[in-house]
């Protein structure tokens, strides 16, 4: 990935992906196959080369978004990690499932199933991953300033503020290059996710409704991380 990167549109799958900081929490949607006859992104994000460069540039940007915001005491998240199998990687002694990412505190990483990102990253497009890295970095910026809320949903809404502040500042200082009706089309996929209807929002992994993980994307994107609560 260049130093300028394109974001195309978001679907649904991108917020599905469980995410808490210290242990895994659930699993997304698997992507479906994009072999002969799949439906593969148009902007033409579908190599692994492709992939490996804009999943570095991801990680690269964030860690340089994180040490501006942060000064010079900002410790980058000490690694990315890649697996293909259920329990390949545990954090806290705990296997981490297929079609998931997650950030673990214990070990200081970002792991993420990369068939399962691989595909999305095939369907959707770079956006995708910089979500993703967003997200999850997100997480690991919680843990370096103590962040420990009470409920999981205010954790998780809070992370998706602080991805929106990630993706509007770099968009707003060129890093990352918006097509035309991109903030609408990430607006609408923020909008069609959510908890199920009827999850309680003090259960543990609750994620919040639609609504509430718009808003707090929207409230990043739009006023950085003023609205984050940090």
């Amino acid at each position: 990935m260049r130093a300028r990167a394109a974001l195309v549109p978001l679907m649904v799958l991108i917020l599905t992906a469980g995410c808490v900081v210290g242990e895994p929490l659930g699993s997304g949607p698997e992507p479906a196959p994009t072999g002969a006859g799949g439906s593969v992104d148009p902007d033409g994000t579908d190599t692994p080369e492709e992939f490996a460069r804009d999943i570095e540039a991801a990680q690269q940007i964030a860690e340089e978004y994180w040490g501006q915001r942060l000064g010079a005491g900002f410790s980058p998240v000490r690694q990315l990690i890649a697996y293909e199998q259920e329990g390949e990687v545990a954090c806290a002694r705990e296997p981490l499932p297929r079609n998931n990412a997650v950030y673990c505190s214990a070990g200081d990483f970002i792991a993420y199933d990369v068939n399962w990102a691989f595909a999305a990253f095939r369907q959707i497009g770079d956006a995708f991953l910089f979500y993703l890295l967003g997200h999850e970095y997100a997480h690991g910026i919680q843990a370096r300033l103590g962040i420990r809320k009470q409920f999981t949903i205010e954790q998780e809404l809070q992370a998706d503020c602080m991805a929106g502040a990630f993706i509007g500042d770099k968009a707003r200082d060129g890093r990352l290059r918006m097509q035309d009706g991109d903030t609408r089309e990430l607006a609408d996929g923020l909008e069609a996710v959510g908890d199920e209807p009827g999850q309680p929002w003090f259960a543990e992994g609750s994620h919040g409704t639609a609504g509430q993980r718009m808003d707090a994307f929207a409230g990043g994107y739009e006023n950085s991380l003023d609205a984050c609560g940090l």
